[in-house]
């Protein structure tokens, strides 16, 4: 099969062969894959290897132990090793297409959904009526974010970004801000009246921290997502505790298979009618051929982009 792989200078274009289930997994025929940040860091001895986080396409074969699916249901997955014809995903991590979505609209959509579900209800513990900002709101995983918060009924959603403010409110926020601006945190209190947010679910970190806490409210919480903005910064400790601060880490890269599959079971739960009524979608922001994957990554490294990236693998 076809697939793109790293290699010594960047991705290639290889043929591989094609991966083998286990009785408990699945075998899916991608039809697109989704970018993701972390597609773009390459591990040491990762030559060879397929990226890829989320895709979408149809079930090509099913394990002896596997339940709830059909050869041919369209399917997204949370799975590795999407930018290839076939991947190999657990049925835990998997979900038949919500009605009327396409392959393409349903690939932009694992990543994001789980990842922000768990944030702002699980860990973030978003209640209705409370304040929230997204750093980093212009991202796929910051807009479903932004939506996600205004569906469970957050009195106010403020985002962040530098370049794409105007394009957050028709996704939810109600309040769009520049990081880069000295006064975007005495602009977002104002607009708490006085108290800052009460969750904010922060995918820059880096040198932007201290003023993220100035911005959460006493006794509010953080949930660190990502850390576009440095992996280490200067932690301001006397403001943390001044502010009674709840800092939360979360990562899909630590947990489980039993972890990752509650994750997906209760954002199914709680977000598919949602999905199915249109009021949860992403952007794409351009769709690229498998054998362009290079120019893809590109287009995310340069920060060019809003909403998702995706490869059209056939």
């Amino acid at each position: 099969m076809k697939a793109a792989v790293y290699g010594a200078q960047g991705l290639e274009i290889r043929d591989i062969a094609k991966p083998r289930i286990e009785p408990s997994q699945i075998l899916v025929r991608v039809r697109y894959a989704s970018l993701n940040r972390r597609d773009l860091t390459r591990a040491k001895g990762n030559e060879g290897k397929v990226p890829g986080l989320d895709y979408a396409g149809e079930v090509a074969e099913i394990g002896a132990e596997v339940t709830g699916f059909n050869a041919g249901d369209p399917v997204m997955c949370l799975a590795a090793g999407g930018y290839a014809e076939y991947a190999v995903a657990e049925p835990g991590q998997s979900l038949i297409l919500p009605r009327g979505f396409s392959l393409e609209a349903a690939a932009t959509l694992p990543a994001a959904l789980l990842t922000m579900h768990d944030a702002l209800l699980t860990n973030g513990e978003l209640k209705p009526g409370e304040t929230v900002l997204i750093q980093g709101a212009s991202s796929g995983v910051g807009l479903m974010a932004l939506q996600i918060a205004k569906l469970k009924g957050a009195a106010l959603v403020a985002g962040t970004s530098r370049n794409s403010r105007e394009k957050l409110k028709p996704f939810g926020a109600d309040l769009a801000l520049d990081p880069s601006d000295p006064d975007w945190v005495e602009t977002l209190t104002k607009a708490t009246e006085g108290k800052g947010v009460d969750l904010v679910i922060d995918q820059v970190s880096g040198k932007l921290f201290n003023q993220t806490q100035q911005a959460t409210a006493i006794g509010g919480r953080i949930v660190n997502v990502g850390r576009l903005g440095g992996m280490t910064a200067d932690f301001d400790f006397n403001l943390h505790a001044l502010r009674r601060l709840r800092y939360i880490g979360v990562t899909f890269r630590t947990r489980s298979r039993d972890e990752v599959r509650e994750i997906a079971r209760r954002a199914h739960a709680d977000l598919w009618p949602a999905l199915e009524a249109g009021k949860l979608r992403l952007p794409v922001d351009k769709v690229y051929a498998l054998d362009e994957a290079e120019a893809a990554q590109r287009r995310m490294r340069a920060n060019e982009h809003f909403g998702k990236i995706l490869l059209h693998v056939g």
